[in-house]
């Protein structure tokens, strides 16, 4: 290891994404680190370059370039430890170029051996290209067929607690082996299988599948029907992610070369950072990343860490599946004024074909938010679906037919009043122009109870914060705590139903300064109270018989409010959260929400509101083939 000996000062770190390679320099400044810069370029690891060290390069460069400091030498090598004004001591990276770590998932029993895997191979950073399992109701022939397809990076296998029968997973061992399956990468590589099942079958799993797969042998994911074990396989992952998949790819061996940690998928390195810091602040903690694919939705809670991928809900390439996923009408109930479906379809669909433009005009960047609220709503159903304490057995009367099996119900993980921190990254969260804007999108899109702080990811730092994390988690924790973490304040949202403008409840808040507000909470209302970043403020708050803020109906609840740059939001709209039904109502509570947290400009809202504007043909558009005005003027048909 690079200053082996000598106390680290400086920090390199690359995260080499799909379309840009983003580097950021920490250094110590005093007695703490801190971020000094950032510098991103494309990412090199497709034709014409194939060769993703271009990419690491420019990026580097382009840090050179921001602090007058020599990073590479004149070969392009990174120069360490640091000398004097030149170099580094210590470098780090992740990676989800060509796709990031693709694997397939084996198992018995879909809802429970199966599904204990899909949460191993997820956690380590992993997108799921299919789960194979005796009932998932594909014939024998038809799973062959679907495994001959895929081209994964591992397969990981599980079944079976220890001790129990191995004759069902030899069958699909079998399976695995006769659908010939081939790697993305390198023309003489063996494919990796995981073996993460019922110790008593892994000297015939070894000799069913080593002439055709690279067998590596875990603990089982599942040892005992109430126990889940994912970490000897996510660690197994991760090894061969750097040491099998990414010495195949192009470029990759002489990068492995200059890190000093094993190269982390992005997504598992961003749950590693979740987790460190659940264990740092000891606190409940969900994070979500939305891009323009998928949406990653992470969470620590309780000590149980879980992550998902929505792999076809995202902001761009995937805008249409949220489209149909969510329904017109869930999209259009968060805009302040009225649109129609088709023209709506029609500036979806061109984002989708043009994934890299970003909204010229206010209008169209309320329809983008809107968008990513149902987003972020389905990803977070799908996640809170998965995150449970497996309980369940499995029975397994007969092969294929006639088979008999248990549900998998388990224990929910994630409960509402219980979550201390949401963090939000991804574009349309940490580059909304308005900060106040992200605080609301979480708020609507998450549905907080009880008293959570709410943040977003500044610049997309949690990657290579995660990576650092696993060999240094002090400094990582102190970076994502002071360059990272935007925190935009606390949310205070009781839980329950009322009549609009009944009294739910009252606030006494004691402000740093002493001030203090008594204030009562009106249900359907949001009320704003300024708190700075970095202070604390004092809360005795009292519901009402019918309204709980965690610890019971009517019962009061004293906290502390933690100040952001939107401040603490007292969310009144009661729990679950319901728009009106009446389209006046509903455009006049959102326009009245969104003046109480200044999300948008009033005179433009209240413009738009006045003119409803339904997508009509204007005469200046018929003259040019009946090309769309109002709303979606730029972006309708011709």
């Amino acid at each position: 290891m690079s200053g082996e000996g000598r106390a680290i000062e400086s920090i390199l770190a690359t995260d080499v994404g799909s379309t840009t390679t983003k580097a950021i320099l920490i250094e110590k400044k005093g007695d703490e680190y801190r971020l000094i810069t950032r510098g991103e370029m494309p990412t090199t690891v497709e034709a014409p370059w194939e060769n993703v060290m271009i990419g690491v390069r420019k990026s580097i460069r382009r840090v050179e370039e921001l602090i007058q400091r020599p990073l590479l030498d004149d070969t392009g090598h990174l120069i360490r430890p640091k000398q004097g004004d030149k170099g580094v001591d210590y470098y780090v990276s992740t990676s989800s170029a060509g796709g990031g770590l693709q694997m397939m998932v084996a198992g018995l029993v879909s809802s429970i051996s199966a599904s204990s895997a899909h949460r191993a191979a997820l956690g380590a950073g992993a997108v799921v290209l299919d789960v194979v399992a005796v009932d998932d109701g594909r014939s024998t022939s038809e799973q062959i067929t679907r495994i001959t397809e895929l081209r994964p990076d591992i397969i990981l296998m599980s079944g079976g607690v220890d001790g129990g029968s191995v004759a069902y997973i030899a069958a699909i061992a079998e399976t695995i082996v006769q659908a010939s399956p081939q790697p993305r990468f390198g023309a003489t590589f063996k494919l990796p299988l995981v073996y993460a099942g019922n110790k008593d079958a892994q000297d015939m799993i070894q000799s069913i599948a080593e002439k055709e797969l690279e067998v590596h042998l875990v603990e089982n994911l599942r040892p005992r029907h109430d126990l889940e074990n994912l970490g000897p396989a996510r660690e197994s992952i991760h090894d061969l992610f750097m040491n099998h998949v990414m010495a195949q790819a192009p470029g990759y061996g002489e990068l492995m070369k200059w890190v000093d940690v094993t190269i982390m998928p992005t997504p598992g390195a961003v749950g590693s950072i979740i987790m460190v810091m659940a264990k740092q602040y000891k606190q409940n903690i969900v994070g979500v990343d939305i891009g323009g694919a998928t949406t990653d939705v992470f969470s620590d809670f309780e000590g149980t860490f879980t992550r998902t991928v929505s792999a076809n809900l995202g902001m761009s390439y995937s805008v249409c599946n949220v489209l149909e996923e969510a329904g017109f009408e869930n999209i259009r109930r968060w805009l302040p004024f009225e649109v129609d479906e088709e023209g709506l379809s029609d500036w979806i669909s061109n984002k989708m074909v043009r994934p890299t433009t970003i909204p010229q005009t206010l209008d169209k960047l309320i329809v983008e938010q809107a968008i990513s609220r149902e987003a972020l709503r389905l990803s977070f159903a799908h996640h809170k679906s998965l995150a449970r304490k497996v309980e369940a057995q499995e029975i397994l009367a007969g092969w294929r037919t006639q088979s008999k099996w248990t549900k998998a119900a388990g224990e929910e993980v994630i409960e509402m009043m219980k979550l201390n921190m949401l963090v939000g990254s991804g574009g349309v969260l940490s580059h909304a122009p308005r900060r106040e804007q992200a605080a609301l999108m979480l708020m609507d899109s998450f549905v907080p109870e009880g008293v959570t702080q709410l943040a977003v990811d500044s610049i997309f730092m949690m990657p290579h914060l995660g990576v650092l994390a696993s060999t240094h988690p002090e400094i990582a924790a102190e970076v994502f705590d002071k360059d990272c973490l935007v925190r935009l304040g606390t949310c205070v949202a009781p839980s329950g139903k009322a009549r609009d403008g009944q009294v739910i409840g009252t606030i006494k808040i004691t402000m740093p300064d002493g001030q203090v507000i008594d204030d009562k909470m009106l249900y359907g209302d949001m009320k704003r109270y300024p708190l700075p970043v970095g202070t604390i403020a004092k809360a005795e708050i009292q519901p009402s018989g019918a309204f709980d803020l965690g610890e019971g109906k009517g019962k009061k609840v004293e906290a502390e409010l933690h100040g952001g740059l939107v401040g603490i939001v007292i969310d009144g709209r009661g729990r679950p959260l319901e728009l009106p039904q009446n389209d006046k109502e509903r455009v006049a509570k959102l326009i009245k929400w969104i003046e109480t947290l200044n999300v948008y400009p009033m005179d433009f809202i209240r413009k738009y509101q006045a003119e409803s504007p339904v997508a009509t043909k204007t005469a200046a558009g018929a003259e040019k083939g009946g090309e769309r005005g109002g709303l979606f003027g730029r972006f309708g048909r011709k």
